[in-house]
């Protein structure tokens, strides 16, 4: 394993996406729900991308499942639900899950996005939300979702928008504001953004890199969000900055949620 992805999984082995919001007893109802609120509270796109409901009954694979809350929705909707997650510690955090709420899935383990240990065609959608971009290899990921999903099914994907709001506060706090205006947003992604290595993606990017794919009825969109408003931030001025500029370019663009549909070509 390469020395950006030992980095990957030990930072979310530390902390699976979204467990850090909580203090409630690890494992407990209040923990898991408490996780899930604060999510869908700050990122209520997600129902709307995945569409939970209208896979039941459909062979659903997750691409990095972290603390399972996306998850859990897909074995509510009655999904036939595989995921996967580079850490044993989501993983874990899935399977209590489940066993806490009665709920099975078809299958959970430790893999790498980079090689799905899942034959050709084998699923119905195949769906990652905020995971590939820390991927050391994003392409061969891609590829790998694309390999996996049998010929009419989709594929579902959000990476983060290098042509945000979002990364372009990033790259003040880490560059403008440190005196050194010369380093560039990707550069900030790499070693600011969560786990070391992650990327950012441009909608042009993404086409262009669709084009080399047997895909089509591709939909690319960015979604604005708390990243981009800042309403989060503990801190007035860069509430108010968030504000200004997010009315300035309006919903729908330069958005830090890259959101990536199509289906696989017959």
């Amino acid at each position: 394993m390469s020395y950006v992805k030992t980095q990957v999984k030990d930072f979310w082995n530390r902390r699976p996406c979204g467990t850090e919001v909580t203090t409630e007893e690890k494992y407990s109802i209040p923990y898991f729900e408490h996780i899930e609120n604060y999510r869908y509270n700050v990122e209520p796109q997600i129902f709307s991308f995945a569409q939970f409901t209208r896979f039941h009954e459909k062979r659903v694979l997750e691409v990095g499942v972290g603390a399972g809350t996306d998850f859990l929705q897909w074995v509510r909707a009655g999904a036939r639900a595989y995921g996967i997650d580079l850490t044993p510690e989501g993983i874990e955090h899935v399977q209590q899950r489940l066993r806490l709420y009665g709920l099975k899935a078809e299958e959970l383990r430790v893999a790498d996005a980079e090689f799905l240990p899942y034959p050709e065609d084998f699923f119905d959608l195949v769906y990652s939300w905020g995971v590939i971009h820390h991927s050391p290899n994003t392409i061969r990921a891609l590829e790998e979702m694309i390999r996996v999903t049998r010929p009419g099914g989709m594929c579902k994907i959000m990476v983060y928008n290098r042509h945000s709001l979002g990364a372009f506060y990033l790259w003040v706090k880490h560059a403008l504001l440190k005196g050194r205006p010369w380093k560039s947003i990707p550069w900030c992604l790499y070693h600011f953004q969560e786990s070391l290595g992650t990327k950012g993606y441009t909608a042009k990017e993404v086409a262009h890199i669709l084009r080399n794919y047997p895909v089509e009825r591709v939909k690319i969109r960015s979604l604005k969000t708390y990243f981009d408003t800042l309403e989060l931030s503990k801190k007035r001025l860069w509430r108010a900055l968030g504000g200004i500029l997010s009315y300035i370019f309006g919903e729908g663009h330069f958005g830090w949620f890259l959101t990536i549909e199509f289906t696989v070509r017959k």
